[in-house]
């Protein structure tokens, strides 16, 4: 495995459980040369490639996120899906970016655990929701977009 702290100045790691672009992060990684960690449990098998290094954690509810929370570093690109773990990547002065593409920041994530809570709550409640939308070629690109234009701005930064 790849130490995130000697190879780069800054990694991009990608809570891998559930994510459906993990060819666009590869392939927009590689265009950069940064360095790729995907994390995922025993329940998913994520094949390493160049530049994409692969940790498997165990079964158990947040083993992904408590092992990306304790190996990220100030300046580092989190991709997630997951509120807690994206104010945890906050916290920590790290870019935070959706599946879909989207910016988590500081000013909205109070926001997003909020909802995240009261949607808990009603699940408890016996509601349900239909669950987000299927992931599109369309999100893809817009994802891989962002991603790009974060690399881009911290090229420009580092120089």
């Amino acid at each position: 495995m790849i130490s995130l702290t000697t190879v780069a100045k800054y990694h991009i790691v990608v809570d891998g459980d559930a994510c459906p672009v993990k060819n666009e992060i590869a392939v927009t990684a590689r265009q950069f040369s940064v360095p790729v960690l995907m994390v995922s449990s025993y329940d998913h098998l994520i094949r390493e490639e160049e530049g994409v290094t692969a940790v498997q954690v165990d079964r158990s509810d947040q083993s992904a996120d408590l092992y990306i929370a304790n190996h990220i570093t100030r300046g580092d690109i989190v991709v997630t899906q997951d509120y807690g773990l994206a104010a945890l990547a906050l916290a920590k002065g790290c870019y935070v970016i959706s599946f879909r593409g989207m910016h988590y920041g500081d000013n909205d994530i109070e926001l997003m655990l909020d909802r995240r809570h009261h949607q808990a709550k009603a699940r408890r409640m016996g509601k349900h929701s239909k669950g987000p939308k299927p992931i599109t070629a369309d999100d893809k690109i817009f994802f891989q977009h962002n991603l790009t234009k974060i690399l881009q701005d911290l090229q420009e930064n580092v120089h």
